[in-house]
């Protein structure tokens, strides 16, 4: 595949991955959530995080070792893309603090066994399927495809770095609230047996 391609699975792969956490915090929080930091339907960290689980993962066949590897590479990605964030916008745009087994509040557990199975996921049923697909379109779609694409998510970063808007982060904050312990956090009790079972 060329790089239009390429370059059409990672907006498809970062679509799934904005659909995912958009998804995710709207059951959570019972009201429609528009994830991530851009403001249009993509998440380029997961458009990112897919493309090095296929450079670097892709030839793995087993799937409980391919489950290991992608928690590692996708917490990885997670934890630098968040101090990246940090740095440069001096705040934070996902905050694991009180989360059980977290590093830093960058990444956590919980997180990082939902990527483990969105690897595997990934590299055994959505990115063949995926690639495939792009792979028979013809050359002029491709293009024209590209383009579009291309403009949509480069106007929203700019727009989305001019105009950084604390109040999308509320939710953030919120998830700090789910694990602040057994009394107030909503799974702190969860916690207290999960932490329990361990030490027997």
């Amino acid at each position: 595949m060329n790089m239009c391609r390429y370059f059409l699975c990672f907006a498809v792969f970062s679509f799934i991955g904005w659909l995912y956490e958009s998804l995710y915090y709207t059951i959570q929080q019972k009201k429609r959530i528009n994830s991530g930091f851009l403001s249009t339907c993509f998440c380029p960290i997961y458009g990112i995080g897919s493309l090095l689980d296929l450079i670097l993962l892709g030839r793995i066949e087993n799937p409980l070792l391919l489950f290991f590897a992608g928690m590692v590479v996708t917490c990885a990605l997670e934890y630098f893309v968040s101090w990246l964030l940090e740095e440069l916008f001096h705040q934070r745009w996902w905050d694991y603090t009180n989360w059980p087994f977290n590093i830093n509040g960058r990444v956590c557990l919980f997180g990082a066994i939902a990527f483990g199975i969105l690897t595997v996921a990934l590299i055994k049923v959505i990115a063949p399927v995926t690639m495939e697909f792009i792979g028979n379109m013809g050359t002029i779609p491709i293009y024209i495809m590209t383009a579009a694409v291309a403009f949509v998510m480069l106007a929203d970063t700019v727009n989305s770095v001019k105009n950084i808007d604390s109040d999308k982060l509320w939710y953030v904050d919120k998830q700090t609230e789910l694990f602040a312990g057994t009394e107030n956090g909503r799974y702190g009790e969860l916690v207290k047996k999960l932490k329990d079972t361990l030490r027997k």
